[in-house]
């Protein structure tokens, strides 16, 4: 090994473990207990190591989110590819999403809630942010002609539903029935569009 790819090897670990530690941090004590400083008092590296890979908190908080787009396009898939027909992989990859968002609260926060530079719905979307809304759109598809609108418009309601639930604003205990409804809505669209409910 040549002492380029060491040393890039070396940074990479280093960038995992400030990542890692984030997270950690982030899930046993919120977003407010990571710090700079206290990241580097947690894995034990200066200040300005820290500030040498990443330039804030933010592009920290961004790394984060970069991982939990790649965890949450492979639990989305998983459950589409454990589905059984077109209807079961929508209701399957919602309650799926939710699991996700509702196990993971920090890692959520960081994808979806807290400020980062990342950028999403343009031509610079970076390939983990687009993998999932791909497993989304990839369920959504058999039932519509615009799947970019309808994969936004069925994002945009199980996101906003799995933040009410998050933070307590709907009753317990109906996540089913609301997904059903979100559900039922992509299915009539798809109807609508086709004439069809064959296979569905």
């Amino acid at each position: 090994m040549g002492i380029a790819e060491r040393k890039s090897r070396e940074r990479a670990g280093r960038e995992e473990r400030i990542v890692a530690a984030a997270r950690a941090v982030a899930e046993s004590e919120g977003w407010d207990a990571v710090t700079i400083r206290r990241l580097a008092k947690e894995i034990e590296y200066s200040q300005p190591i820290l500030y040498s890979h990443f330039a804030n908190r933010d592009a920290i908080v961004a790394a984060v989110a970069v991982e939990g787009f790649k965890e949450l396009a492979t639990v989305l898939r998983e459950a589409a590819a454990e589905a059984k027909g077109r209807r079961q992989s929508l209701m399957d990859v919602a309650m799926a999403y939710f699991a996700f968002a509702l196990s993971r609260p920090a890692l959520y926060e960081a994808m979806f809630i807290l400020p980062t530079q990342l950028q999403f719905a343009e031509a610079e979307t970076r390939s983990e942010l687009r993998a999932g809304f791909d497993a989304i759109a990839a369920v959504v598809s058999p039932f519509c002609a615009d799947v970019e609108i309808v994969t936004e418009t069925f994002w945009a309601a199980l996101h906003g539903l799995a933040e009410l639930e998050r933070s307590g604003r709907v009753r317990p205990g109906m996540r089913d029935k609301r997904i059903a409804l979100v559900v039922q809505a992509i299915v009539d669209a798809g109807v609508h569009q086709t004439g069809s409910s064959d296979q569905l």
